[in-house]
């Protein structure tokens, strides 16, 4: 974080030393009260110092580092407005496939007012935490829509996981939930024999299970929610989509609340 801040306010310090230097070296002298110049002839006896200036600006920005922080927290608020109205875009022309996919696990209530959406991964220790604001949220609020969309990014592991978790989905929507909850809270890694192991728990038949495994419509799926977490800027789990807004990490239940407050408002 530290580097990067140095990375981006040397930046900044160049950028005003160019903007310095280049306005200075492309405006004409002043003249004196009382006597007249032409503008050529100002121009061409103007005289610039490079290493003059940006010891200039090597100075004011010594003594006034807090400039520097100003520009870079403007810049990053320019950034993450911009992202926010990229994001509006992709959540408008790509609704069906972040709130209805028919790959999607949900839980809570299926006809709630508001939706959340998380992207996850089952071998993602900071999703195991978050299952736990999803039963607690899903439990306080009887409107709440929670939709589960399978994002494996930590492995081959973690895809085979979702391939079978995908398949039972399929075959047994409503026990997806327990299915979920006793795959991503089990101990040790999420892998396809454990998934199966699972799913076999909760009167999946082996065969079935298997034989809907080589769908060819669940690695399509997998492939559009790759491209489609790309386009949110997604690139970790657990990630949200709650209502018009994209939600990076596990900020735990109280912050999840608030968006969701939020989204109610905006309906």
């Amino acid at each position: 974080m530290k580097k990067a801040l140095l990375l981006g306010t040397t930046g900044v310090a160049v950028a005003l030393a160019m903007l310095a230097f280049g306005f200075v070296a492309g405006s004409p002298q002043i003249a004196k009260a009382g006597t007249a110049q032409p503008v050529e002839t100002a121009a061409a006896d103007t005289k610039i110092d490079r290493s003059e200036v940006e010891g200039i600006i090597r100075d004011y920005l010594l003594k006034n580092p807090e400039v520097l922080l100003e520009v870079q927290d403007a810049l990053e608020a320019k950034q993450k407005e911009e992202q926010r109205i990229a994001h509006l875009g992709v959540i408008k022309n790509a609704k069906d496939q972040i709130f209805n996919s028919a790959f999607d696990g949900v839980v809570g209530n299926p006809n709630g007012k508001v939706t959340i959406v998380e992207f996850y991964d089952y071998n993602c220790g900071f999703c195991k935490r978050a299952m736990d604001d999803m039963q607690a949220l899903t439990k306080t609020d009887p409107d709440l829509r929670f939709v589960l969309k399978e994002f494996p990014i930590l492995g081959p592991e973690s895809q085979k996981a979702s391939v079978v978790s995908m398949a039972f989905h399929l075959m047994m929507p409503e026990k997806y939930g327990e299915f979920h909850n006793a795959l991503l809270g089990g101990q040790g890694r999420a892998t396809e024999a454990s998934a199966i192991k699972v799913a076999l728990s909760l009167g999946a038949d082996e065969a079935a299970l298997r034989e809907k495994m080589k769908d060819p419509t669940i690695n399509e799926a997998l492939a559009k929610t790759y491209d489609l977490a790309n386009k949110l800027a997604i690139t970790g789990t657990p990630s949200y989509v709650v209502g018009n807004e994209v939600v990076f990490g596990a900020l735990g239940q109280e912050v999840l609340a608030e968006k969701i407050e939020a989204a109610k408002a905006a309906l």
